[in-house]
């Protein structure tokens, strides 16, 4: 639609150009988010992709969809106030169980960590379907042994995990003083070790917020392009 300027000069939005509009076709039909280099394997071009990502997310800023990156890769989703309309009124999704958030909580913040840890932190063994419940639903991963005897696997959240929780990093997260501000959780009745006394953890009035997971991220990192990490049998 024009916009009438001041000075009473009606203005046209910008017509894309080819190249543009070749990567919103990728993206858009991509069933999954995509890295740049896939996206220039599929132009073949030697053109500067990561600025055209970024003018299309510009003049996709105020739509009823956006182009986010998370995790070095791009996508298009729904405008985050418009996420609730496209909700399903009826879920027949099942509740995890107070021992699976509690875990799935315990690796978010605590991450890499092995599965006697856990045990540790909730002082409570748990069931080998609790983790196998995270692992399915792709929200954790192995990722490689600790050095200790018996060299335990460790777990780590995934990119899908981010993905399903709108988290574009994990500095993102919020601190359980922002959790229980904000009437999400009482921290009379729940332990706060579980929202972060392990190896990453940083006292909120020395340290701020977002330097908490700065080495979390790195580490995940690391992880990923770690080849001998091994999936637990």
């Amino acid at each position: 639609m024009p916009n009438k300027k001041k000075n009473n000069i009606i203005t046209f939005p910008s017509t894309p150009t080819k190249l543009e509009r070749q990567v919103e076709a990728i993206l858009f039909s991509a069933s999954e988010p995509l890295d740049i280099e896939t996206i220039e394997k599929r132009i073949q071009t030697n053109v500067n992709i990561k600025k055209v990502l970024e003018n299309i997310k510009e003049i996709y800023k105020k739509r009823g969809i956006n182009l986010v990156c998370i995790k070095n890769k791009w996508s298009f989703r729904t405008a985050e106030d418009l996420s609730k309309m496209m909700s399903l009124q009826k879920s027949t999704q099942k509740k995890l169980s107070k021992a699976t958030i509690e875990t799935l909580s315990i690796i978010v913040y605590h991450q890499p960590v092995t599965r006697s840890e856990i045990e540790q932190i909730r002082g409570v063994a748990f069931a080998t379907n609790t983790l196998e419940i995270l692992l399915e639903l792709d929200w954790v991963r192995p990722a490689g042994r600790k050095d200790i005897p018996g060299k335990p696997i460790q777990y780590v959240t995934t990119e899908n995990f981010l993905n399903h929780f709108n988290i574009q990093n994990l500095s993102d997260l919020p601190t359980i003083d922002e959790l229980s501000s904000a009437g999400l959780i009482d921290t009379s009745s729940i332990d706060a070790t579980i929202f972060g006394t392990g190896k990453f953890f940083k006292d909120q009035s020395q340290v701020k917020k977002e330097n908490i997971y700065s080495e979390i991220d790195a580490t995940l990192e690391k992880t990923q392009k770690d080849p001998s990490s091994k999936s637990e049998k």
